[in-house]
């Protein structure tokens, strides 16, 4: 079992609700507990949307950067139920 934390980028720009959160499901379902995923999105929703979506899976958003011209969204994984 290997104990790696992956990063992950996904970029969702140009894409709106609910692009974006289903572009980070489909990476969350290969992640891993630990790993991190870096939603790029232009949508502006994406911000609470991803932080109502981290709670419900008990992730945990770790950083919103505001770009230029998009949003950086950092989410840590969290322990997965099985």
């Amino acid at each position: 079992m290997s104990s790696e934390i992956n990063r992950r980028v996904i970029d969702a720009r140009g894409s709106f609700c609910p692009g974006p959160i289903t572009e980070l499901f489909k990476a969350y379902r290969e992640a891993r507990e630990g790993d991190v995923l870096e939603l790029l999105a232009t949508d502006p929703a994406a911000k609470s949307d991803v932080q109502a979506w981290a709670k419900k899976t008990g992730s945990e958003v770790i950083g919103i950067v505001e770009e230029q011209g998009y949003i950086r969204i950092i989410i840590k994984v969290g322990k997965k139920a099985r």
